[in-house]
C-alpha cells in the first residue's frame, strides 16, 4: 500500500477492523486457502493480518480497501511462515508466482470443508470457522461441547483435508453430485445459526445469514439446472423475506403468529417463490423444495390463521418420507396442532420425547400444547426445562416472560 494513497480517519479502527473482519474474511481466508491448499495456515495468516491491521490502521488510518490490505498482508504472513518452515520451504517455489485472480474462492472453500472424509458434525464445525469467521467459543457453544473439545475437532478436520491433499475448489463436474448433498445441509446449518444463533452471546447473526444466501446463490450459478439448490435459495430468500419482523425494537423475539406482516418484504416473498416454481417445474422434487413450499404457504397466508395448515402437514408428511427426523416431526406437531387440536398434536408429540429430550424446542412446544390443555403445573414444568436448555439470549426471554418472570 503507497504510503501517499489518502487514507480514512482513524477514528473508531476497532470497529471498523471487525467490520472488514465480518465482510471479508470468507473471502480472503478462501482466497487464501486455495492458493495454499491449507486451510489451516490461511485462516492463521488472515488472524495475523487483522492483528496488525489493528495497530497499523490506528496508526497510518484505514486504508481505502482494507480487504485488499488485508489479503495482501496475509499472504505475506503466509510466505513468512513457510520460510521458517523446513516443510514449508519446498512449497515457496510453487508459490512464487502471484496467486491466480478468482471472482469468488468462497464456494469451492465450502465444498472442502464438506469433503466426505470428515463427519458431519467437523464439516459444520469447519464451515462456521472458515467461511463464518466464528470463533472457536463459538461454534463450541453452538455444539454444546467444551472449547478445548471443539479446537481439536476442528483442528483434525484441518490436518484431515490438509494430509489428503484436498483442495480448496469446486470439486469437477463427475464428482458434483456426490457432495452436493452435504454442501446444501452445511449452507442451510449455517443459515440457521445466522438466523437465530445458538450461541449466548447473541439472538442473531445477520452477516452469519447473509453470507450462507450469497453462497447458495453461488452453488445456483454454478448448477443452475439442479432444482434442490433452487430449493435451497427460495427456502433461505422465503426466510429472509420476514426477517424484519422477528424480532422486535427491544430485540425480543417475535413468534411467527404475533408478527407484523407489513413488515414482510413483498419482493422477497415473490423472489422466493419465482425460484421455487422453477425448481418445482423440473419435476425432480426434493426435501429443500418441500421445505421450500413450507415456507412460501407461510409467506403467502394474509395472517396466521388463514395458513392453509392442512397442506403444510401433507408437506411435512411428504418431508418425513424423504428426511425423516425428529425435528422435523415436531414441526409437524405444531402444524398438526392448528388443523385436529392440542391434544391430538400432544399425543404426536410425546413418543419424541427420548429422542429430543435435550432439546429446548421439543419442551417449549410442549409447554404450548399442555397450556392449550388447561394443564398449566406441567406446562410450567415444560418451559422451566427449555429455559434450561436455551442458550440463545432471545429465546431465554420469551420464556422467562411466559414463565412470569422479569423482562
Amino acid at each position: 500500500m503507497s504510503r501517499t494513497e489518502p487514507r480514512r480517519p482513524h477514528a473508531s479502527t476497532d470497529a471498523v477492523v471487525e467490520q472488514v473482519f465480518r465482510a471479508e474474511t470468507a473471502v480472503v481466508v478462501a482466497a487464501l486457502a486455495r492458493w495454499l491448499g491449507d486451510i489451516d495456515l490461511a485462516e492463521d495468516a488472515v488472524q495475523e493480518a487483522y492483528i496488525e491491521a489493528l495497530d497499523h490502521w490506528a496508526r497510518d488510518g484505514v486504508p481505502n480497501n482494507p480487504g485488499a490490505w488485508v489479503t495482501v498482508t496475509a499472504r505475506r504472513r503466509a510466505l513468512d511462515r513457510l520460510r521458517r518452515d523446513r516443510v514449508g520451504q519446498a512449497k515457496l517455489a510453487l508459490l512464487a508466482a502471484e496467486p491466480a485472480v478468482e471472482p469468488d474462492d468462497r464456494l469451492g472453500l465450502v465444498f472442502a470443508c464438506c469433503h466426505p472424509s470428515l463427519s458431519r458434525e467437523s464439516q459444520v464445525a469447519l464451515t462456521l470457522r472458515a467461511v463464518g469467521g466464528l470463533s472457536t467459543a463459538e461454534i463450541a457453544s453452538a455444539f454444546l461441547v467444551s472449547e478445548p473439545t471443539m479446537a481439536a475437532r476442528i483442528t483434525r478436520a484441518k490436518h484431515t483435508l490438509r494430509d489428503l491433499g484436498v483442495p480448496v475448489a469446486v470439486p469437477d463436474p463427475d464428482e458434483l453430485d456426490e457432495r452436493l448433498g452435504q454442501v446444501l445441509t452445511v449452507i442451510y446449518l449455517v443459515y440457521n445459526e445466522g438466523y437465530l444463533s445458538t450461541a449466548p452471546v447473541s439472538a442473531q447473526r445477520r452477516e452469519l445469514a447473509v453470507e450462507a444466501v450469497q453462497l447458495a446463490k453461488l452453488l445456483q450459478d454454478l448448477m443452475p439446472t439442479e432444482p434442490e439448490v433452487l430449493g435451497l435459495l427460495a427456502l433461505l430468500v422465503l426466510h429472509e423475506s420476514r426477517a424484519a419482523a422477528r424480532f422486535d425494537g427491544w430485540g425480543r423475539l417475535v413468534l411467527l403468529r404475533d408478527q407484523d406482516r407489513r413488515r414482510w418484504d413483498a419482493d422477497g416473498i415473490r423472489a422466493g417463490t419465482e425460484l421455487l416454481e422453477r425448481a418445482l417445474a423440473m419435476r425432480r422434487p426434493g426435501s429443500f423444495q418441500v421445505q421450500a413450499a413450507i415456507a412460501a404457504l407461510h409467506a403467502q397466508a394474509p395472517s396466521y390463521g388463514a395458513t392453509d395448515w392442512a397442506q403444510i402437514v401433507r408437506l411435512y408428511d411428504d418431508l418425513m418420507v424423504r428426511s425423516p427426523s425428529a425435528v422435523i416431526a415436531l414441526n409437524r406437531v405444531v402444524a398438526v396442532a392448528e388443523v385436529s387440536g392440542p391434544a391430538r398434536a400432544l399425543a404426536e408429540l410425546e413418543p419424541l420425547a427420548d429422542e429430543l429430550a435435550t432439546y429446548r424446542l421439543f419442551h417449549a412446544t410442549r409447554a404450548v400444547l399442555l397450556r392449550q390443555l388447561d394443564r398449566p403445573e406441567e406446562a410450567r414444568d415444560a418451559d422451566l426445562r427449555a429455559l434450561e436448555l436455551a442458550s440463545n439470549p432471545a429465546e431465554r426471554e420469551l420464556l422467562t416472560r411466559r414463565l412470569g418472570g422479569p423482562g
